[in-house]
């Protein structure tokens, strides 16, 4: 079995290797994982998932997808197909949670989260900034902001991903930027004292 040449386009490339790794090609496999690991795990982060369950649920989207390529056909691209199943884990996450009483094995939470974020990487304190923005955002918004602007989706995989049309993932991404760039603005603008008034 081989795996197949890197056809014209990355999105084209994954598909292949989706639909060679349907046969059992291991490097197929390989390949499909290592290309699609990185956006799986920041999609299912900006939709608000626990952040201590983000990588459980990347894994657990990968499961499903394996569980399930059989079926995988490639009528849409691989990558849009392992979105949509990233978006199910995090809603039957949600909902599982939802169904159960939270219990904090700490006092200090905030604490226990900056921990447990990297340090020292590029962008780290820009990362912050732009998650604390979209999570001000309706869930609705962020999500299709963060499949079309981030992980760089065409609009209508994204509306594939989303279960709604091309002109409502549109009107999503400009109102999630209009709302961001009023964020961004009165972040920027001077705090007056109440000396100055």
């Amino acid at each position: 079995m081989s795996t197949p040449a890197l056809p014209r386009s990355r999105d084209e490339a994954i598909t292949a290797w989706a639909l060679a790794a349907r046969g059992g090609d291991p490097v197929a496999i390989e390949r499909f994982v290592h290309a699609l690991h990185r956006d799986v795990r920041r999609y299912i982060a900006y939709l608000g998932a626990d952040p201590q369950a983000v990588d459980d649920l990347t894994q657990d989207t990968f499961l499903r997808a394996f569980g399930s390529l059989h079926r995988f056909e490639g009528r849409s691209s691989a990558r849009t197909w392992l979105l949509s199943i990233a978006r199910r884990a995090v809603v039957d996450s949600i909902r599982c949670s939802a169904s159960r009483p939270r219990l904090s094995r700490t006092d200090d939470w905030e604490r226990a989260v900056e921990r447990a974020q990297p340090r020292g990487l590029p962008g780290f304190d820009d990362g912050i900034a732009l998650s604390d923005l979209l999570a001000g955002l309706p869930h609705e918004r962020r999500e299709a902001f963060v499949l079309t602007q981030l992980l760089g989706l065409p609009y209508a995989e994204a509306a594939l991903v989303s279960d709604c049309s091309v002109g409502t993932v549109r009107s999503r991404v400009a109102r999630a930027r209009i709302a961001l760039i009023a964020r961004l603005d009165d972040a920027e603008r001077p705090v007056l004292s109440g000396a100055d008034s």
